[in-house]
């Protein structure tokens, strides 16, 4: 963990404490935040290699902290939580967590699973994250902008995420429900037909030919995928 930053999102003061503490032992540098409003502005300044986050927490809860998080970056996110749920522990792992631990928990375990996260991420087990580009296309996922040739786009909010969330995960077909949950939330399961308006304008914005598209490639029936074009 030697010079690993790392982000403890967390609103139990005592808890939060103890985790910095183990972490600073390790030679791990750390930043901490009370609740996941914090959490992310301290994100976006501290750029952590590894995350831990609680789920209940005020203002903004780590369920969509995390969902907001993994929308910029593929940092590896542990959950710590008291909620013993196998519910929980799936859609924390959905949301993009790499891993569940319960409280109370062992600062030892809890550092080994953090050596894991990062080894994993090391290894290139988890998609980078950092944007795409190459000669016609660039995507700088950190600072949300898409340039085709060089010229700048305007894309809407929930175009971006899309098109940020199909980069981060190239070469993978992400199904519809995990477009929609990841993009737009939960409650949106059941309308797979925003997935496909949104893909069109991206099509007519980024493709040199939206008919025959080589960077936002459907799936019939399942889903779509971003494809690398070198």
């Amino acid at each position: 963990m030697q010079g690993k930053k790392v982000l403890i999102i967390e609103d139990d003061i005592f808890i939060r404490r103890s985790i910095e503490e183990t972490f600073r032992r390790a030679g791990a540098v750390t930043q901490s935040a009370p609740d996941g409003q914090a959490g992310l502005r301290q994100f976006y300044q501290f750029q952590p290699h590894l995350v831990t986050l609680d789920l209940m927490m005020p203002h903004a809860d780590g369920w969509e902290t995390c969902r907001q998080i993994r929308k910029l970056a593929d940092t590896p996110i542990i959950v710590l939580t008291a909620i013993k749920d196998e519910n929980a522990e799936v859609r924390a792992l959905d949301l993009g967590a790499v891993d569940f631990v319960t409280k109370p928990f062992s600062p030892k375990v809890l550092l080994a699973r953090a050596r894991v996260a990062l080894r994993k991420k090391a290894n290139g087990e988890q998609i980078s994250a950092s944007g795409y580009q190459d000669d016609y296309l660039k995507i700088d996922i950190v600072r949300r902008r898409v340039f085709v040739k060089g010229k700048l786009l305007k894309l809407t909010k929930t175009e971006f995420e899309l098109l940020a969330y199909l980069a981060r995960n190239e070469g993978r077909v992400l199904t519809f429900e995990q477009i929609l949950d990841n993009v737009w939330g939960a409650g949106y399961k059941d309308s797979p037909d925003y997935i496909h308006v949104y893909v069109s304008r991206l099509r007519q914005k980024i493709e040199s030919n939206p008919r025959q598209p080589k960077y936002l490639l459907s799936e019939r029936g399942v889903g779509y995928r971003f494809e690398v074009n070198a």
